[in-house]
């Protein structure tokens, strides 16, 4: 005669790794388009590689040859831009709404997040082209880099809210019954021990912008010359690769998928480096 309690525990056990499975399965099927994706850029880009690619101005319209080492360097310069604007801005904004704003401000401001980052992005592009571009008489990748802060100011934002809420809440208790102030508290508590998670909603702002073209197409415009001054036109991978993919010029094609594959290694290096380092002083 069988024990219930055997039973029970064996209909446990069953029950546990078919879940684990049904989890793992998803899991696989959530990475599988991610990786046939990774995969088809690598060995479509691959070909495209090449020194020139990296050192050399784009060629006349068909003309074979040349590379986007202009682009990469804008791409660079918009991404450099919307960091220094957008994520200092975006984490001062996550550390108020989940330090010290009230219950209904911070209703207000995750709300008002959460709608600006569900705007398209052509519309920012509109936006800025109004404040900034028509203003200035000319486009520019300050414009281009003030679009995609703005694009990425609520990512970063939403992402440091959740992650500061992930502290526990005796370490702030500790050490305001230690007497330290609230900013202290957040200073020197807080964000030390949320550093990892903030590095990583950084990146992740950063990795929401780096695939941006509809508002670039409306601030920097783009350029087939090197372009180093913030007040002039500035090329980027993104609005070379819809150029070149949409030209009927087969050398084209095999640079803009050159072009794409770089720019994920950009995203990935970056992450990567972050990462460690983070890691070798925690």
């Amino acid at each position: 005669m069988k024990r219930p309690g055997r039973s029970l525990s064996l209909r446990r056990k069953l029950t546990s790794r078919c879940m684990l499975g049904l989890c793992g399965l998803c899991s696989a099927v959530v990475l599988l388009p991610l990786l046939l994706l990774l995969f088809y850029v690598a060995r479509q880009g691959a070909a495209g590689l090449n020194w020139a690619f990296f050192t050399q101005l784009p060629a006349p319209p068909g003309a074979s040859g040349g590379g986007m080492a202009n682009a990469i360097v804008g791409t660079l310069e918009l991404l450099g831009i919307a960091f220094v604007l957008g994520v200092p801005l975006g984490m001062a904004g996550g550390v108020y709404v989940s330090e010290l704003a009230n219950e209904h401000l911070v209703l207000a401001v995750r709300f008002a997040a959460d709608a600006l980052n569900g705007i398209p992005t052509i519309v920012t592009g509109i936006f800025v082209y109004s404040l900034v571009v028509v203003r200035m008489h000319r486009f520019s990748g300050l414009a281009g880099g003030l679009a995609l802060a703005i694009v990425m100011l609520p990512v970063v934002l939403r992402a440091s809210d959740e992650v500061l809420r992930l502290v526990p809440h005796s370490y702030r208790e500790a050490a305001l019954a230690l007497g330290a102030t609230r900013w202290r508290v957040v200073r020197d508590i807080i964000l030390r021990a949320a550093k990892r998670g903030l590095v990583g909603a950084a990146l992740l702002g950063v990795a929401r912008v780096a695939g941006e073209t509809a508002p670039l197409l409306l601030t920097a415009l783009g350029s087939s010359q090197w372009s180093l001054r913030l007040d002039q036109p500035v090329a980027s991978l993104t609005m070379q690769i819809y150029s070149y993919a949409i030209a009927p010029y087969d050398d084209w094609h095999r640079q803009a998928w050159a072009g794409a594959l770089t720019l994920i290694a950009m995203i990935v290096v970056t992450s990567a480096a972050a990462r460690a380092w983070v890691g070798r002083r925690t």
